[in-house]
This record gives C-alpha cells, structure tokens and sequence, in this order.
C-alpha cells in the first residue's frame, strides 16, 4: 500500500473502499480482519484531514471574497 500521507482524497477512499469489502466479505481470519481494520482507520483519518483542509481554504476563500484580507493557504500533513 502507497504511504497514506501521500494519498489524495480520491486514493484513500477507493483504498479505504476496498479494505471495507475485504472486511464485509467475512472470510478473513482476527488477525487479518485487525490489521485490515487498522488500515481502514488510517485511511480514514487522511480523509478527515484532506477535508478538514479543503473546509478551512473554501472558508479562507469566501473570507477573500466578501472582502476580508487574503491569508496565505498552507496545506497541514
């Protein structure tokens, strides 16, 4: 699996999709269904932070356009 803090929005859902339907599929054993799952949480988390970010650029962007002084964006990993 490519380094999660490297992926794209579009990467870790189609990732986390996958890990989902591996886990409802029901054939994997504990250790395999635990280490899937843990996957599945990281990639969750890169999408909360990937959205996080993407909601506080449209906030910085609708600030700029109702006037308001326009900050520098910085993308947090």
């Amino acid at each position: 699996m490519t380094d999660v803090k490297e992926m794209t929005f579009e990467e870790a859902i189609a990732q986390l999709e996958e890990l989902v339907k591996k886990l409802e599929g029901g054939n994997l054993d504990l250790d395999q269904s635990l280490e899937i799952y843990e996957q599945a949480i990281e990639l969750r988390t890169r999408c909360r932070e990937i959205l996080e970010n993407s909601e506080r650029k449209v906030q910085q962007l609708m600030a700029t356009a109702n006037g308001s002084v326009k900050e520098e964006f910085r993308v947090e990993r």
